[in-house]
C-alpha cells in the first residue's frame, strides 16, 4: 500500500502525516508513507485544498486532518 500526504508543509499537513503513521502502527499494517509538497504534483490529483490523503493513487479526502481513530477506517 502506498499512502501520500499532500500538502505544502503546513501544521495540518504534518499532523496528518504523523496521524497516518500512528494509525498504521495501531492497526498493524505496513505502508509506504510519502509527503508530497510539490504543488504541480498535488494538482495532478485535482486537490484544491490541503492536507489531502491519497491511498494507492486514489484521493481519500482533502481539506482536513482527521485523528488517528478516523484514519483507521480508511486503512
Amino acid at each position: 500500500m502506498k499512502i501520500e500526504v499532500l500538502g505544502t508543509g503546513c501544521a495540518k499537513c504534518t499532523t496528518l502525516y504523523d496521524n497516518v503513521k500512528s494509525a498504521l502502527k495501531e492497526v498493524g499494517k505496513e505502508a509506504e508513507v510519502v509527503k508530497v509538497q510539490d504543488i504541480p504534483s498535488i494538482m495532478k490529483y485535482g486537490v484544491m485544498s490541503t492536507p489531502a490523503l491519497v491511498i494507492d493513487g486514489k484521493v481519500a479526502f482533502s481539506g482536513k486532518a482527521p485523528g488517528v481513530a478516523e484514519l483507521k477506517g480508511f486503512l
